[in-house]
């Protein structure tokens, strides 16, 4: 594999668009139902109107980002350019952790549906099927991975779509009254259970910032990556609102009895056997999608690294005929393995910890960039290019002190080795560069 090979750029927006939805999962909303609504005490529609508002700052920041850096890799080139190298370093190795484990999330929620949908083939086998599919369309090329999450994104829409129209149909024939008033406590609820449901809701909208991996395979990125988010955030939030607010109009009392199955209950209380079926089949594709866009994030993120000699040189090479970051590829599906042996429970936390950590930096390198280095100071830099970040900072800090014990401790284990990889690449590049003047001066 050549090392002077380029990632070949023929993304439009659509694919961009599409690639993030895909990392998003518009079903999480259901595969999440459960912890969501007990976690906002019922006021769903309430939490996600909060945590959209405040999500959009962080989505301002990662565009304004792309615009000033259209390259590939992320939190990691956004905080390195505008910061400081070494912090970058640690933020993308941070990141690793969204990456990295939300494709060990995916193939896992694969094997967990599909042994449940056939008992008789045990889970490990779809997890392993799941992880080669994935990785051989990757190798392919990007814009076939594109082209195939369109379907199963377009799958996740449609039943979504039809859902809320099954759910207006049932008010219509049933003469069930409507309203609107999104952020109106009922009785009992305080402000501050909405807050913490808005938390949790949050990472629901987690993935718009994936496709920033992606910039140097995206036609015209200083424009698309910034109009992509946009257009991501605000799809994803459309879909949350409409289904939340018609469950809440039509089932303001349902209650569930396994936390984890309470989107498949709800199937069955609102559409029976039938529909139940038919939300497991597309979770199915759902969780597929999100593989493949995962994979395609972090092969990507390890590219810029190893090009940045952060990491070995072989992260930087690209195959000669498909033109992509094949190494990387291997390398993340045999990671995607562990799958077999760790708990969604901690997969999750990893997620959540390098997701939080990255919008942070990123939030804050908007400020560095723009205010402090460029001197952009006009009104509308102070809003947008501070004040917005700053709102956006905030709220995902607070994000991050919601999060458990066990996951913040993860998160600084994994920083501690990220410090040790860092210090071992320096001295071996330190070394290298002192060792070619004694070879020069040798011959």
């Amino acid at each position: 594999m050549s090392q002077n090979i380029t990632l070949k750029r023929n993304l439009s927006l659509s694919h961009v668009v599409t690639m993030g939805l895909a990392w998003m999962s518009p079903m999480i909303f259901f595969t999440s139902f459960g912890v969501l609504h007990e976690g906002s005490q019922g006021m769903l529609l309430a939490a996600y109107v909060l945590a959209f508002v405040a999500i959009l700052f962080t989505a301002g920041s990662y565009g304004q980002m792309a615009k000033a850096f259209p390259v590939s890799g992320s939190a990691y080139t956004y905080v390195s350019q505008a910061m400081n190298p070494f912090i970058g370093f640690l933020v993308g190795w941070v990141i690793l952790l969204d990456y990295l484990f939300s494709c060990i999330v995916a193939v896992l929620m694969f094997g967990i549906n599909l042994h449940a949908q056939f008992p008789s083939i045990p889970s490990p086998v779809w997890i392993v099927l799941l992880t080669l599919i994935v990785m051989t369309i990757n190798i392919i090329g990007i814009k076939t991975s594109a082209n195939v999450n369109k379907i199963f994104v377009l799958m996740q829409i449609i039943f979504i779509a039809g859902f809320c129209a099954f759910l207006v149909y049932k008010a219509v024939t049933q003469g069930v009254s409507a309203g609107f008033n999104p952020l109106h406590s009922v009785e009992g609820v305080p402000f501050s259970a909405v807050m913490a449901g808005a938390s949790l809701v949050c990472f629901s909208f987690l993935g718009f910032d994936s496709i920033t991996t992606m910039a140097e395979e995206t036609r015209k990125p200083e424009k698309t990556i910034p109009r992509a988010i946009l257009i991501i955030v605000s799809v994803a939030g459309i879909m949350y609102f409409a289904t939340a607010y018609l469950i809440q109009q039509m089932y303001p009392s349902f209650t569930f009895t396994h936390m984890d199955a309470a989107g498949f209950e709800l199937m069955q209380v609102i559409g029976g056997g039938t529909l139940a079926s038919i939300f497991t089949f597309v979770v199915i594709f759902s969780v597929l999608a999100q593989g493949m866009s995962s994979m395609t994030t972090v092969s990507r993120l390890l590219f810029v690294m190893g090009r940045s000699s952060l990491l070995p040189r072989k992260f930087s090479s690209v195959h000669p005929k498909f033109r992509t970051p094949v190494f990387n590829i291997v390398l993340v599906s045999i990671i995607s393995l562990a799958a077999l042996f760790i708990s969604l429970e901690t997969a999750i936390m990893f997620v959540s910890f390098g997701a939080l950590t990255a919008f942070l930096f990123v939030n804050l390198s908007v400020i560095c960039h723009y205010i402090i280095r460029e001197k952009k100071r006009s009104v509308q830099d102070w809003i947008v290019r501070m004040v917005f970040p700053l709102l956006g900072a905030l709220f995902i800090l607070y994000l991050i002190t919601q999060l458990e014990a066990s996951s913040l401790l993860l998160g600084t284990g994994w920083i501690a080795l990220g410090l040790v990889l860092y210090v071992n690449q320096r001295l071996r590049s330190s070394s290298v560069s002192k060792a070619l003047p004694e070879i020069e001066e040798a011959m």
